[in-house]
């Protein structure tokens, strides 16, 4: 088996799991390899993404571990097998990887949690406001890779209005919606955009006023992807370098503490609207 030149962010997060459930059971990559009787490299490159494993391979594994979460062990069985290609398959190779990596991630999720400070969400973004932002960059973008970033953030939407559509919860500095990106009949038609995605029933959209005096994770702009089981969510937070995920308890504990905080100083969704139309009608 060839290993994966570059694993997905899905199957990094399935070999992190498995790594984190052979550790709890103290055994060396070796030593579980000599017991599942494979080579001893096997279970390492399982473990960093480069080589998938079956469904069989799987429970063989979590029975040498001694795991006994059935629901744990179900949700890593779903993630095994040959991989079908997503829509984002298409874009590999001509767009950054860590743009793959996120709308795998969405596609994937059971529910999804945003703050942007900046930024208007990725995933409710007008084709205008996308390619001005995308204009912005520094150096300049060739025309054809700006296209294709458009492309694909705009189909990245389709994980909110799919059926069924997961529950998405969005919070938004008050910043980022008065930033008139593009112009103001861009900045406009964005806001009018978000109002109209407001009021779908699985979506809630928390503006943080410019009245709060401070919030955890103020400046930053991270995606909370929920899993079928908690112990497979996944936390990504925007750098200068691209996208960097977290995946340990710890970390991911830290992150929903973090935006339980910020949802407490948010508006609720029907005064997030009333401002958003505010802003709007000040265009």
């Amino acid at each position: 088996m060839a290993p994966r030149p570059r694993p997905t962010i899905r199957q990094r997060r399935f070999g992190a799991e498995l790594r984190r459930l052979r550790e709890n059971a103290g055994l060396s990559a070796p030593v579980a390899a000599e017991r599942l009787g494979a080579d001893r490299t096997m279970i390492s490159n399982i473990e960093a993404g480069r080589f998938g494993i079956s469904e069989e391979r799987l429970r063989r594994l979590a029975s040498i571990y001694e795991c006994g979460d059935a629901r744990l062990i179900d949700a890593l069985a779903s993630m095994t097998g040959g991989r079908t290609k997503g829509w984002w398959d298409e874009y590999r190779g001509k767009i950054p990887p860590d743009f793959l990596d996120v709308a795998e991630l969405e596609h994937h999720a059971a529910a999804l949690t945003t703050l942007q400070t900046a930024h208007i969400p990725g995933l409710f973004q007008t084709e205008d406001h996308a390619r001005a932002l995308f204009r912005l960059f520094v150096p300049a973008l060739p025309r054809l890779e700006i296209e294709l970033r458009i492309a694909h953030r705009l189909a990245r939407h389709g994980v909110l209005t799919r059926t069924p559509a997961i529950p998405y919860v969005g919070m938004i500095h008050e910043a980022a919606l008065r930033m008139r990106v593009g112009g103001r009949a861009v900045a406009k038609a964005q806001l009018n955009r978000l109002l109209e995605e407001s009021v779908r029933p699985n979506v809630r959209l928390l503006v943080i006023p410019l009245t709060v005096e401070g919030f955890p994770m103020a400046g930053d702009t991270m995606m909370y992807a929920s899993a079928a089981n908690p112990y497979l969510d996944t936390a990504e937070v925007d750098s200068p370098i691209g996208a960097v995920f977290f995946d340990s308890p710890t970390q991911l504990a830290n992150f929903r503490h973090r935006l339980d905080a910020v949802e407490r100083v948010a508006l609720t969704p029907e005064r997030s609207r009333d401002l958003i139309l505010d802003i709007a009608g000040s265009l």
